[in-house]
C-alpha cells in the first residue's frame, strides 16, 4: 500500500514519483514494481547526505550536509531539496553546478523538516 509522500524509482526506465494520496495496489512502471526509497538519516558528523535547517530573519534555509557541501556534479548531485512548515509543503529543484543549498522565504512553523533526493544515495530527511 503506498502512502502520501513516499518517493518510488523505476529501476528500468528511471521515472521517479512521489505519491499524492495513498491507496491499495502496488506501483508499478515498465512491468516490474517500482523501488520504495526509506527516509535515511545519519551522524551528522560523517554525512553529507543530511539535510540541515537554519531559521535566519524570515526564511528557512536548508544545507545538504553540515561541514561538507555535497558534490554537485554531473554523475552525483541533489535532484530536489524540500522542506515542510506544519502542513505546507515547498521544493526547489537543483542541477549539477548549483549549491546544495535551498532558501524558502516563509513564515515561522512549529513542526518543520525537510528531505533531500540524491541521483546516487536517494531520500534523506532532518
Amino acid at each position: 500500500m503506498a502512502k502520501q509522500k513516499e518517493i518510488y524509482k523505476c529501476n528500468i526506465c528511471g521515472n521517479i514519483i512521489e505519491v499524492l494520496h495513498g491507496g491499495a495496489g502496488e506501483l508499478v512502471c515498465c512491468g516490474q514494481p517500482m523501488q520504495l526509497f526509506e527516509e535515511k538519516n545519519a551522524d551528522s558528523t560523517t554525512e553529507k547526505h543530511v539535510p540541515f535547517i537554519k531559521r535566519q530573519e524570515n526564511k528557512y534555509i536548508v544545507k545538504v550536509g553540515e561541514a561538507t557541501d555535497h558534490p554537485m556534479k554531473e554523475k552525483h548531485y541533489i535532484e530536489w531539496i524540500e522542506l515542510t512548515v506544519d502542513l505546507m509543503v515547498y521544493k526547489k529543484y537543483l542541477k549539477p553546478g548549483d549549491m546544495p543549498i535551498a532558501e524558502f522565504e516563509v513564515p515561522e512553523g512549529s513542526n518543520v523538516s525537510s528531505r533531500e533526493f540524491c541521483n546516487i544515495h536517494g531520500l534523506w530527511k532532518s
